[in-house]
């Protein structure tokens, strides 16, 4: 099992990661879509090589195939829409918030699945990539859909782990390294 590989990677002193990695994916009580789907999703955008790897396996099991291209299409327009919104909103010159984005965004409109699933692949995203702008859009969405908060705190609390564990085993796999 490749969560099970992936616990197994992470070094005794992340031991409090192992067992969350654990209690977040393996106890989860979302759906198997909507839990995968975000395990994916979090996975590309952790940026780490290693958690990917080892994660996209079960997550391409645990989803349909429509499921499995929404949520990597969640972590692409994610990763665009979160660095132009945060952006936006990080500048003291707020007339950017008037203008026009001028950005394809269509998968948000029709991403294949539901649309509940969409948004929340995409408000675990932008906790990765720190966008609040889009944070507060998506639960807005996700809580006017009748989302309970402790559905949105589980894909917040996956993406947490999914990021934590990425970067202690790519700090890892860099201190392996012989130095030059």
């Amino acid at each position: 099992m490749s969560l099970d590989s992936l616990k197994s990677r992470l070094p005794d002193y992340a031991k409090d990661l192992k067992l969350n990695l654990g209690s977040v994916i393996g106890n989860s009580e979302l759906p198997a879509q909507q839990l995968w789907g975000t395990v994916l999703a979090t996975a590309i955008a952790s940026r780490s090589p290693i958690v990917l790897r080892e994660l996209e396996p079960e997550a391409k099991a645990n989803l349909s195939p429509e499921a499995y291209q929404a949520a990597k299409a969640a972590a692409a327009v994610m990763a665009m829409n979160n660095v132009f919104y945060r952006t936006r909103h990080l500048l003291s010159d707020h007339e950017y918030g008037t203008l026009r984005a001028g950005l394809r965004m269509n998968v948000i409109g029709n991403p294949g699945v539901e649309k509940v699933d969409f948004e929340l692949w995409s408000f675990a995203v932008s906790a990765i990539n720190g966008c609040g702008m889009c944070l507060d859009s998506h639960e807005q969405v996700l809580r006017k859909a009748g989302v309970e908060r402790e559905t949105v705190q589980e894909a917040f609390k996956i993406a947490s782990v999914v990021q934590a564990v990425g970067v202690t085993l790519d700090a890892e796999a860099v201190l392996a390294q012989p130095a030059e």
